[in-house]
This record gives C-alpha cells, structure tokens and sequence, in this order.
C-alpha cells in the first residue's frame, strides 16, 4: 500500500512540474525538449515524438534487462498513454492562471521549480517501482545495473540521446526550441535531486529495485 501510495504522489508531483514548466516557458526537461525540435523540423504533433520516444524507450529496457518481459512492457505503453493527460489537465489551469504572461524572471524561477518537482516525484515512483515512464525506468535500470546506483551517472547517460537529436535537429533548421535556463537546471541537477529526494523524502519508501539486484545490493548502493 506504501508503494501504491508512493506510486500516486509521484505521478502527480511529476504532472505539476512538468506542467509548471511548459506554462513557464522557460525551457522543459531534455526529452520534451527533443521532441518539441523534432515537431518544428518535421511538422508533425509534440504527441507523436513524445509516443515514439516512450516506445523506444521500453523496447531499449526489454534490451538493459536481458530478457522480453511484457508486462513491464505493456504497463509502460499504458503509462505513456495516459499521462499525458495529467499533463494537459495541469497546462489548462496554469495558462488560466496566467503563469505564461508572468515577468521572465518568475517564469524562469517556476520553470526551474517544475523540473525539482518532477525530478522528486520521479524519484517517487522509481521507488515504488510499480509501473513509471519508460524513460524513468531506464534510467533506474542503468542506476542499478551498470552504475553502482549513481542517480547522477544515469541522468547524464540518459540526456546523450534527446541531446544529439537537438544537435541534429539544429543543423538542419538553425533553430533550437524550447530550451533555456530550465533545461539547463535539468541537465545540471536531475540526477542531484533525484539522489537528494531519495534521502530526504519519504525516506522510508525504499528502492524495490528487484531486477537481479538484492536488498544488501540496494543498500549498499543507497550508501
């Protein structure tokens, strides 16, 4: 029950961040971001990148996991699906707010304030380790896998990709959107907050980490 709770707290802290961000307008974590440059190249909806990057995602966990394992996949694909509903919910009520037309320094500040929001609910649900973002779940994997549970390591392995897609991206159309001072927080301190959250809130929710990793393991990393 403490994981189901865990599980629902993250899904709503990391909606709100997101949501903070986009209304802030101030950049979006790395990913978004991508997607947001992949969208204006080609002229297609930010929803289908987001859906292809969450899809490629689970299929490359299938691969760091060394075996197929469906439900994780599928319990991804539903995650993918769905929450980007909380999503939009939360965009509607802050642009009825007003937070878009708010002076550039508060929406710099609450762009910022939405990436720790939702770096703390991913450390959340990546607790909880019920069903999360593929995306999410890789980088538990790598944490826990291949990097001596170093949230930091894993955070800065998982931006190479969204990052080269910008690069990429920015050749052909020598434009670069929806990056700013909030992307650059995320790459600097996604992995610091995420590490921090782990210690600092909830500490009791544990890392249910079980994929070939025991409890003396996750202990050991934790420390």
């Amino acid at each position: 029950m403490e994981r189901w709770f865990g599980l629902i707290s993250g899904l709503f802290l990391n909606a709100l961040g997101n949501a903070l961000s986009v209304s802030g307008n101030m950049g979006s974590g790395v990913w978004t971001a991508s997607a947001v440059n992949l969208s204006k190249w080609t002229g297609l909806s930010i929803g289908i990148f987001l859906f292809i990057n969450g899809f490629l995602n689970a299929l490359t966990n299938q691969v760091l996991i060394r075996r197929f394992d469906w439900k994780r996949f599928l319990n991804e694909m539903i995650f993918i699906c769905f929450f980007s509903y909380f999503i939009d919910f939360f965009v509607q009520i802050f642009d009825l707010l007003g937070i878009g037309r708010l002076p550039i320094i508060l929406r710099a500040a609450i762009s910022c304030l939405g990436i720790t929001f939702f770096c703390m609910g991913i450390s959340l649900y990546q607790r909880a380790n019920i069903v999360m973002h593929p995306n999410d779940d890789t980088t538990n994997i790598l944490r826990f896998l291949y990097l001596k549970g170093s949230a930091t390591r894993s955070q800065l392995i998982d931006f190479v990709p969204p990052i080269l897609v910008m690069i990429v991206s920015f050749i052909f159309t020598r434009h670069l959107y929806s990056v700013g001072i909030a992307t650059l927080y995320s790459i600097l301190f996604n992995g610091f907050i995420i590490r921090t959250a782990d210690e600092f809130l909830w500490p009791h929710l544990e890392h249910n980490f079980r994929q070939k990793v025991g409890p003396q393991a996750i202990n050991k990393f934790r420390t």
